[in-house]
């Protein structure tokens, strides 16, 4: 029976981070993961692949609307489904051999198959066990799906399914508004594919500030997507390779249905725990399926934790990433902390939409007293040159401190520019502190000053 001080089950974002820091921290790790590759949903099905087909199909946009206005002449080019599916594995490919290497070079164990948790200090793979002082529960995520649709990840499809579609399709559904149908959405729209998006709530993009997301559906309007809000999809049917939704408009009950050749079904992600036998274990399990933890990441069995989308919070690569930095430390004897107020989102369409703290909707909700800053990106010398200057940056912060709240930004490189505010939040800064700070020119992020400084006397370009 081999022994470790800690065995990490999943080898996603939360799973191999968790893993190397604990193994820079002196401990001796081994990962369990039954995938071929490591990196978990993120690497393989999920971020980095839909990062990939996001950026072909925006330098085909480029190619096909804006170089003939930058005096770069010549015909389009045409699709190669076959190459840029190669182009886009390639990615993959090398992100997840980058990982193993990682786990070479920290002395990290890949113990290769699918565990379960046989008593508490003990890790079943296959007819082997493994123990250890720390079993960490990363197991991430799985697409979650509604009552009455099959899904065959060839006609209805999840996200998984959506990135290795056979041919592109001449008409999409997207069945919810959220982050992962609005990305792949954007993906099959740049491509040529007719795309409606069907959503039971009446805006898209749940819990984002109300002002953003009410531009944000007006750009994609204007992009070519369809949406059909306070819809109740009530199924899908399949036919000769083609298929029929059914749904329900909320407003009237009237029913109405719409005819595809894929419906992508992306209504959100559900923790996956499956076979991990935590039920026999005694693992408290809340009621949407995640595992309960304490704040420092422990289940009510000593030595067992749990991290990332298997526990409640948002499904997010990075806030995985740092609940296993932050796992490590306390495993290791250290402190860990994760700082919940400040996870940024991004949202990695054209433009990007990125967001940290809180929205006006909140703030007003929370009865705090608070000031706006916005600057249009239309002010914005370097935006306007690369054909980027929709959108705008919004900083929300305490009316009477001026410590910045949140900040929202619909535009250019957002999912970038974000993190300057991430890092001022972080340090308690005032929108004055970032208004003073010297900023380049010409980048995108002077509109992040600007908008710091609308807080104050006013932005200088609007």
């Amino acid at each position: 029976m081999a022994s470790f001080d800690a065995i990490i089950i999943g080898a996603g974002p939360g799973g191999y981070v968790c893993a190397i820091r604990a193994a820079q921290l002196g401990l001796k790790v081994a990962v369990v993961e039954g995938r071929e590759t490591l990196g978990g949903t993120c690497l393989n099905v999920g971020c980095i692949p839909s990062k990939a087909m996001l950026h072909a199909t925006h330098s085909l946009h480029e190619a096909e609307h804006n170089f003939a206005k930058m005096g770069l002449k010549g015909n389009a080019p045409s699709v190669d489904w076959n190459q840029m599916q190669a182009y886009k594995q390639e990615v993959v490919d090398g992100n997840t051999k980058g990982i193993e290497f990682l786990f070479k070079k920290n002395k990290v164990t890949w113990i290769k198959g699918w565990a379960s948790i046989t008593a508490p200090g003990q890790v079943k793979v296959g007819d082997d066990l493994h123990e250890a002082k720390n079993i960490v529960i990363a197991t991430g995520s799985e697409p979650a799906t509604l009552p009455g649709i099959a899904v065959d990840e060839e006609t209805v499809v999840t996200s998984t399914g959506a990135l290795t579609l056979k041919k592109i399709p001449k008409s999409m559904v997207v069945i919810g508004a959220g982050v992962i149908g609005l990305e792949m959405g954007s993906v099959y729209a740049r491509l040529g594919s007719e795309v409606t998006v069907i959503e039971y709530l009446d805006t898209i993009t749940p819990g984002m500030d109300g002002e953003v997301a009410k531009n944000f559906q007006r750009i994609l309007t204007k992009q070519g997507f369809k949406f059909i809000l306070g819809a109740a999809v009530q199924g899908v049917e399949v036919k000769n390779g083609k298929a029929k939704v059914s749904y329900k408009l909320r407003k009237d009950d009237s029913d109405a249905s719409l005819d595809a050749d894929c419906v992508l079904v992306a209504t959100g992600r559900k923790a996956f725990t499956a076979g991990l036998g935590l039920e026999a274990l005694g693992v408290e399990i809340l009621p949407r399926g995640q595992v309960k933890t304490d704040a420092h990441f422990a289940t009510n069995i000593k030595g067992l934790y749990a991290i990332g989308d298997a526990v409640v919070g948002p499904m997010l690569a990075h806030k995985a990433e740092d609940e296993g930095m932050a796992l490590a430390e306390i495993m290791a004897g250290k402190a860990g902390h994760v700082n919940y107020n400040v996870i940024p989102g991004v949202v990695y369409t054209s433009p990007e939409v990125a967001s940290v703290g809180a929205t006006e909707e909140q703030l007003k909700e929370a009865g705090r007293a608070y000031k706006v800053g916005k600057f249009p990106f239309m002010g914005n010398a370097r935006a306007k040159a690369v054909f980027q200057a929709e959108g705008f940056v919004k900083l929300l912060a305490d009316a009477a401190t001026d410590r910045i709240l949140g900040c929202h930004i619909i535009g250019p490189a957002a999912g970038d520019l974000i993190h300057e505010v991430c890092v001022a939040m972080e340090f308690g800064a005032s929108a004055q502190d970032l208004a003073l700070t010297c900023h380049a020119h010409p980048t995108y992020s002077e509109a992040v000053r600007e908008a710091a400084l609308a807080c104050g006397d006013g932005a200088i370009h609007a």
